[in-house]
């Protein structure tokens, strides 16, 4: 044998054992980080005397199941009836320091799931008409709109609360010009928080909705549709009954997402509404850091998570139908600002041509184009327009507290240049190890038959389990340390354990990315690499990997923005169980500036979209080289 085939030899080895190490750390870090800290939680859940006895308490009680504790009592509750559990009720009530609870008929889940249905038709409703504009119409810009309807999905949770806060509050963008108007001021989110609420969760998943609908709409078999006008149908006829059974599937996969992520919703709801508008994610914190009530927080977690698993499960299914329903070609996409018709500007009159550009579909599209200015730049600008007054006119004095804050600050408080040290560092650290992880997975579920269904079900398992039941999990666990034989024992505080919540939280955006390009090459690809000499390893590397590579980028791309404004399991491990480690990010100095500091928090907000912004300019342009390349 040769040095150069001892060489190739001894490299193909590394690499094959570099491959082991990989899927070797990576199950590690899902087991001792997702499955571990999950499994205590719903252990916690079970711990008492008897199993179900947490269980049967929250089930029973108005204040978490409302009208239905009474139908939960009567095959759950031995002995337990169900006037002790409306005394116990009304008692807690009293104790909240006047704070509003969840309405006795609906319970916290029911006005959790009262919220994220209103949230859910809210988004629908505004993402379905960009959708059709998108599919059906050609204008300069729409590749780049198309592109931006993902931005708004991985901005920071609290940017956006803080956004629309800015637009709405008592001291918001909103009174501003009213006071200009001489009107009087509108107490929007203290008379009707909920609506606010509503709208910001339509800013995040309106957009989701479009561009699931757009892909769907543009794989419109549009055959169909001639034939069913050959036949008869009008237009609305055949939309009815050809276009819409085939968007169905797309529909329900942005509905379900939606409905998903508004139940599980937190800072926003944290931010806007409080306890006040408690939902369970909120009353699990709540819980958890106030009252250090862990039993009764875990046992919520279960439940919570027990229907965002079905709702996943739900997800899956539609999604699975509209990956098998056969492409088209889309419908013809018309000029928007074109020219006249041929039927009626065949002249080429100005009368035709001002006939096509204000006919009524040109007119709505115009009406729906302001209402969106409105709800997804309005709130953005509002935050940064409030960083920069202070009721008198155009000031600096909001950033000069940061700065103040920064140089002489106390150790116990907030300081702005640490929160963006550690998300900038957080987030390129999650880069580094959820890429990995999410290649490592998407690798291993790109194979044929019941294992591929059970590892992609398996990576879903952060989108169904929140941000807070993981910060329940891994304060518990793992940063109070697990006990190990010979006394020894494993902790995980500080940077580590937000890096590694982190990481878990975004590898799935990494598999999501990176498993349809791999899964999309041709296998004669690899089959010619390996005729040429080339290990199972090296073909994987140097044709697959590369083919892949704008996935890759994307993925970490998504996983940059993901850590950039992770709130919910970061808020729970911000401090060392010493306390003596500083470990807040961005959006937790937002959060703790806006109880307290209302123009510093909308300065802090903004320097958060300033760097999100930086951030996904940069990932653009290292994704276009990739690209190009």
């Amino acid at each position: 044998m040769s040095r150069r085939e001892r060489t190739g030899l001894s490299t193909d080895r590394a690499l094959r054992s570099l491959a082991v190490a990989a899927t070797v750390v990576t199950a590690l870090v899902l087991l001792l980080v997702l499955y571990f800290p999950v499994g205590l939680v719903f252990a916690e859940a079970f711990g008492g005397a008897r199993p179900f006895d947490s269980f049967v308490t929250t089930l029973t009680d108005p204040f978490y199941t409302g009208v239905l504790a009474e139908v939960f009592a009567r095959p759950l509750a031995v002995g337990y009836h169900v006037d002790n559990v409306v005394s116990w009720f009304a008692g807690v009530s009293v104790g909240l320091d006047g704070v509003d609870t969840p309405p006795l008929r609906k319970g916290l889940f029911g006005f959790t799931a009262y919220q994220a249905v209103l949230s859910t038709l809210a988004s629908v409703a505004i993402g379905l008409p960009g959708a059709y504009v998108l599919a059906n119409f050609e204008f300069r810009g729409r590749r780049t709109l198309r592109s931006l309807t993902i931005v708004p999905f991985v901005l920071p949770g609290i940017m956006v609360a803080s956004g629309f806060y800015a637009a709405f509050g008592p001291a918001g963008l909103l009174n501003d010009v009213l006071a200009l108007l001489g009107l009087g001021p509108q107490q929007l989110i203290e008379t009707n928080p909920l609506f606010v609420v509503v709208l910001a969760h339509a800013f995040y998943n309106a957009p989701l909705v479009t561009r699931v609908a757009t892909a769907a709409w543009e794989s419109v078999d549009y055959r169909a549709v001639e034939t069913a006008r050959s036949l008869g149908a009008s237009r609305r006829r055949a939309f009815r009954d050809v276009v819409l059974p085939q968007l169905t599937p797309a529909i329900a996969t942005g509905a379900l997402l939606t409905f998903l992520f508004t139940f599980l919703t937190f800072p926003i709801v944290l931010a806007i509404g409080g306890l006040e508008l408690a939902t369970v994610e909120v009353w699990v914190f709540y819980q958890l850091t106030e009252v250090l009530a862990f039993e009764e927080a875990a046992t919520l977690a279960v439940l919570e998570t027990v229907v965002s698993l079905g709702v996943t499960y739900a997800y899956l299914r539609y999604e699975s139908a509209q990956r098998a329903a056969s492409p088209g070609e889309g419908p013809p996409r018309e000029p928007l600002f074109g020219r006249a018709s041929d039927a009626g500007g065949a002249t080429g009159s100005w009368g035709a041509r001002l006939g096509e550009l204000v006919d009524a579909r040109r007119l709505a599209i115009a009406g729906y184009a302001v209402v969106v200015v409105v709800l997804f730049v309005g709130p953005l600008a509002a935050m940064v327009l409030e960083g920069l007054t202070d009721g008198s006119g155009l000031t600096l004095r909001h950033y000069e507290f940061l700065v103040q804050r920064q140089a002489t600050g106390a150790s116990f408080q907030t300081k702005p240049l640490p929160a963006i040290r550690n998300s900038l560092l957080f987030a390129v650290a999650t880069v580094a190890v959820a890429v990995p992880m999410g290649l490592v997975v998407s690798v291993a579920s790109t194979g044929e038959g019941r294992w591929r269904s059970l590892l992609e079900t398996a990576t879903m398992l952060p989108f169904a389990v929140s941000g807070i039941v993981f910060g329940i999990g891994l304060l518990r666990g793992l940063v109070f340390g697990i006990s190990l034989p010979g006394g020894w024992r494993f902790v995980l505080t500080g940077a580590v354990a937000i890096v590694a919540a982190h990481a878990v939280a975004a590898y799935p955006f990494v598999v999501r990315n990176v498993a349809p390009q791999l899964a999309g090459i041709d296998p004669r690809l690899v089959e010619s690499a390996r005729s040429l000499g080339a290990s199972r390893v090296r073909a994987f590397l140097d044709v697959e990997l590369r083919l892949a590579a704008t996935g890759l980028v994307a993925g970490a791309a998504f996983a940059f923005a993901i850590s950039i404004g992770e709130f919910d399991s970061t808020v729970i491990l911000a401090s060392d169980v010493a306390g003596d480690t500083v470990t807040y990010t961005m959006p937790v100095a937002v959060e703790r500036y806006l109880g307290r500091r209302f123009g510093p928090a909308m300065a802090m907000g903004t320097v958060l979209l300033v760097v999100t912004a930086a951030s996904f300019v940069v990932v653009d342009r290292l994704g276009g080289r990739v690209e190009r390349g």
